[in-house]
Order: C-alpha cells, then sequence, then structure tokens
C-alpha cells in the first residue's frame, strides 16, 4: 500500500543539506551543513516504485530546492526543473512519479525524476543564471538525475547546468540540443494522441471544437498541431485572461499577438472572457495545458468534453479523473499525452537528431495509446489505472534482470 513519508524541516540555517533514502525504513541523513526547505513539513506517497531518493538543498543564500529521484529501474532518471515561489517537495514528488510511469508507459531507458526551486521564474536574467549554476553544482553528484527545462526554466537555464556540470537535456540547438520549447514536442504529442483516437473513432478530429486552458509552449503548439489537422480552438487563456470565439481563433495571428507581448485577452480576434471561465464552455476537447491541479472535484462539473488530453503534468486531480470517468469523458493521463517532451528528451540525450526524436514520439505514443485503448476497451479501468498498470509492468520486468545480492 501507500505510505506518507513525513519529514520534519529543520529550522536551524546550519543544515547544508538533508537526503531521504526510500525503502523498508525511511531514513534521514545530514550530509552537508545547510538550511533546507522553509517549510514546517514535506511529505510524499511512499510505495514498491519510490521515491529512491528525496534530496533538500540550499544552493545559494536564499534560495532553497529539492530533488526527488523517483526510481531507477529502466535507467538514469530525467525530469524537469521546476522554478516556482511556492514549489513543494510533495508537489515535486508527484511529478517524478508522474515522470517514473511517463518513461515506462512509452518505452524508455530511463527512470523519473524532478526538481523544484524555490524562486522567482521572472527575475532578472543574471540572478536566473547565477542561481541555475549553484543549483547546477549542488546536484552535480546525482549522477543518476539528469535535469532538463520545466515551468521557469528554458533552453538557455539548461545550457548553464550542461555548461557547469556537463549533464542536462532539452539544450540549445547551438549545443547540440532539440529544444523542445521551441519545436512543439510536448504539444505535438498531444496531437498524436487525438491522431490516435480518432482513427480509432473515438472522436473526429474534423470541425472538433478545442479549448486549451494554457497557452504556453505546449498549449500553443497543441493548438497549431490541432489546427492542422482540422479542429477548430475556439478558447485558450494564460495566466492573465483569456479569449474567445465560436467560429474559431486564427492561430498563428494569435501567436504573432503573443510574441508582440500583448496580453491574449486584448487578441482583436477574439472576444475577452475571464480566465477560468472557459473551463465550462461547451467544446468537444477540452486539454489543461498550464499549472498542476488546476481541476479538482470543485469544478470538473463544468467540463462538457467528450475527451480530455492532458497536456501539463498532474493537471487534473485524481478524484476529478473519477468523476470523469463516471461521467463517461475520456481522460488521456499526462503520462501518455504529453510524453512527447520527455521522449524528445530522452532522444537528445543519446545524440539524436530532430527528426529522429518525432519520429520516436509517434511511434511510442502511437504504441502507448494503442495499448491504453486496450486495456480500458472493457470499462473496467481508467486510463491513468491502465497506463499506472503498463507502467507497473514494465518496470517489474526491468527489476527482475538487477542485481539483488
Amino acid at each position: 500500500g501507500v505510505q506518507t513519508c513525513a519529514l520534519p524541516i529543520w529550522a536551524a540555517a546550519r543544515l547544508r543539506s538533508v537526503e531521504v533514502y526510500g525503502g523498508p525504513v525511511w531514513r534521514a541523513r545530514v550530509v552537508r551543513r545547510v538550511a533546507v526547505m522553509a517549510q514546517t513539513s514535506a511529505s510524499w506517497a511512499v510505495d514498491g516504485l519510490g521515491p529512491a531518493k528525496v534530496v533538500f538543498l540550499r544552493p545559494c543564500d536564499g534560495v532553497e530546492a529539492v530533488v526527488v529521484i523517483d526510481n531507477v529501474a529502466l535507467g538514469p532518471a530525467i525530469g524537469g526543473v521546476r522554478m516556482r515561489s511556492d514549489v513543494t517537495a510533495s508537489e515535486v514528488a508527484r511529478l517524478a512519479r508522474a515522470m517514473t510511469v511517463k518513461s515506462a508507459v512509452v518505452g524508455l531507458p530511463h527512470g523519473g525524476g524532478k526538481s523544484g526551486i524555490v524562486a522567482e521564474p521572472g527575475m532578472a536574467p543574471a540572478d536566473h543564471e547565477r542561481v541555475i549554476r549553484a543549483f547546477a553544482r549542488a546536484i552535480e553528484q546525482l549522477t543518476d538525475y539528469i535535469p532538463g527545462p520545466d515551468m521557469g526554466t528554458t533552453e538557455t537555464s539548461m545550457a548553464y547546468v550542461h555548461d557547469e556540470i556537463g549533464r542536462a537535456v532539452g539544450l540549445p540547438g547551438v549545443l547540440g540540443g532539440i529544444p523542445l520549447d521551441e519545436l512543439g514536442a510536448t504539444g505535438y504529442g498531444v496531437a498524436v494522441c487525438a491522431d490516435v483516437l480518432s482513427e480509432a473513432k473515438v472522436l473526429g478530429l474534423g470541425g472538433a471544437r478545442v479549448i486549451i486552458q494554457g497557452f504556453g509552449a505546449v498549449g500553443a503548439s497543441a493548438a497549431r498541431e490541432l489546427g492542422q489537422r482540422g479542429a477548430t480552438v475556439i478558447a485558450v487563456s494564460d495566466i492573465q485572461g483569456a479569449t474567445w470565439n465560436l467560429e474559431g481563433l486564427d492561430i498563428e495571428a494569435l501567436l504573432a499577438h503573443k510574441k508582440g507581448g500583448a496580453p491574449i485577452a486584448g487578441f482583436a480576434g477574439g472576444r475577452s472572457v475571464p480566465r477560468d471561465d472557459i473551463v465550462g464552455f461547451d467544446c468537444d476537447i477540452f486539454i489543461p495545458a498550464a499549472q498542476p491541479d488546476v481541476v479538482t472535484t470543485e469544478n470538473v462539473g463544468k467540463i462538457s468534453a467528450r475527451l480530455v488530453l492532458e497536456g501539463a503534468n498532474i493537471p487534473i486531480t485524481r478524484a476529478a479523473e473519477f468523476e470523469l470517468a463516471d461521467r463517461g469523458v475520456l481522460c488521456i493521463p499526462d503520462v501518455v499525452a504529453n510524453a512527447g517532451g520527455v521522449i524528445c528528451a530522452a532522444a537528445e540525450y543519446r545524440g539524436a537528431g530532430r527528426l529522429e526524436a518525432f519520429a520516436e514520439i509517434e511511434e511510442k505514443i502511437r504504441a502507448a495509446m494503442a495499448e491504453l485503448l486496450d486495456r480500458t476497451r472493457h470499462g473496467t479501468l481508467t486510463p491513468r489505472a491502465a497506463a499506472e498498470e503498463m507502467a507497473t509492468a514494465h518496470l517489474a520486468k526491468a527489476v527482475a534482470l538487477r542485481r539483488r545480492f
């Protein structure tokens, strides 16, 4: 069963970092002397898969961080570096577990990990570089964790990490990387999921009305890809507001508008509406591509879509997913729907190019979707439960091949 591990966080500033290891008995070990995350306590779920290691750090004065290496049975863990002022250890642990399941479901030779830096993402470029370089030095010895970009960090951030420790994915093209945000790898994977469902006659894309919550790198690329497949994006939102046009938004014009720094709520090709209202607008496909837990039991009843594709990491709570399933709404979980990003990152890590990476996104997500649909065909499993079942089976085979003595 799943247990909860609660670690008291000592207020004494003399502590440098704390490592916590999983197992039958949880142990905490002080490695160096520095203060850890400024929380009264930190908790995360514990089960047979992990987490393997939780490390609290203070990479530089006034900045705290946590790294969760969830599982490495399949290989070194890949996971993004999230920078937000409100990021928590429990959130990072949940994201790391999602990465474990995601990599296993799509057949990558990697485990799952994640890190969080408690800092404002909009800091001055020089300050951002200082913090990221300090964080990189702090994780240098965590060789079973390969960092990548996430909310609040970019390809440039990963260039700083790579410069410091020689280990990162999502690098700028000039360094031989495959800039997944620039190329829209994750949004492309979301569209591949929609392709598979269309071919399976679950929901046709021609004329399908799409609403996207979160018009960042993932949401924008998903909008473009789905538009090319005949769908009509009728509403999108970002942190500032939302725009809506029942006849369909001109995505290229909207992207140009946004690139100029203007808020999307002021887009001339749409009508400005309150940001959170679009969750309840009538549509065929709803794509949450913003922050974690934006759809809960409190607002899930507003969703009228027939299909939900989770473009962000853990955007819908488990209870809300169950409610969608009870209503007959097909919800493809993040561990499949947004796996394009980690597939691209893994391809980059082994030295593949852009064309090979996108071919792998297509191949691996199609295979995962086919198995997912097969496992859910008789209605006994939710899509997330089916994905977790797939991952557990894959991980069990890998564990059986690892040294046990």
